[in-house]
């Protein structure tokens, strides 16, 4: 059986698909592709998909990874485009590698790195709130999960957190309401922190709020990046091990 390992992406309003109504458009896709799927044995045969630490609905991502089983060998650039050609714009499949490294995906994922952009909150705003977050050696928010309502840390997770300046408008442009963007790296944890988690901890210890109401619930959560932490901070790419050569099919 071949293993060939992809990297997807979920854009504009596809952010809102959840990981169940990605899985079954992905096995649709695949039955439109013709890709020779291999199966699991038993009464209820399943494809042989796996996925890795999935993006909560609503978030966009350019790093979403799942692996296939096959049970004929197909070339992964071919692979990138019938399935990227089945799915709907917006779930775009960007890379296929075949799997030569033993392991799963999933434990070459310990952090993600993600872009928030907030309406309604100043650039100056989220810089002090940031510093506020940093200062602290907890923070405690809570959230309700399967398990009921956790009271857990989100300073810890976070590796890095910064608030990105926004681009000066040229002259002549008409200043419109603000729109501050957050850069963050987090570790993966259990439970995770996830950014409306890292929110609400900028809102503990800073009281952060945007000048239009409710403007912080429509806060644009993008996932740039999972993968392997560095002891420098840097996140190594999980498809990085396998990537000899490299098939890139990006829209």
């Amino acid at each position: 059986m071949q293993r060939v390992r992809l990297r997807y992406a979920k854009r504009g309003p596809l952010r809102f698909t959840s990981h169940r109504d990605f899985a079954r458009a992905l096995e649709r896709a695949i039955l439109r592709a013709g890709v020779p799927i291999a199966y699991s044995q038993g009464f209820t045969p399943h494809p042989k998909i796996s996925y890795a630490s999935a993006a909560p609905t609503g978030v966009a991502s350019e790093a979403e990874y799942l692996e296939l089983g096959l049970r004929e060998r197909v070339e992964p650039g071919q692979l990138v485009k019938a399935l990227d050609g089945s799915l709907s714009p917006g779930l775009d499949v960007l890379e296929a590698v075949e799997a030569t490294v033993p392991g799963s995906l999933a434990d070459r994922i310990t952090a993600s790195q993600w872009r928030i952009e907030l309406p309604g909150v100043g650039d100056d705003q989220l810089a002090t709130a940031v510093a506020a977050f940093v200062a602290q050696s907890e923070i405690l928010v809570e959230r309700m999960t399967k398990q009921g309502r956790r009271t857990f840390d989100t300073r810890d997770a976070v590796v890095h957190i910064a608030a990105v300046r926004s681009q000066t408008r040229p002259p002549g442009v008409v200043e419109t309401a603000p729109c501050a963007i957050l850069d963050l790296v987090v570790r993966q944890v259990t439970p995770s922190v996830r950014p409306d988690d890292v929110l609400s901890g900028l809102r503990v210890v800073a009281d952060l709020e945007p000048s239009a109401p409710h403007s912080l619930r429509s806060a644009r959560a993008t996932r740039l990046a999972q993968g392997t932490l560095t002891p420098q901070g840097e996140i190594v790419d999980p498809l990085e091990a396998d990537r000899d050569p490299v098939v890139i099919g990006e829209r």
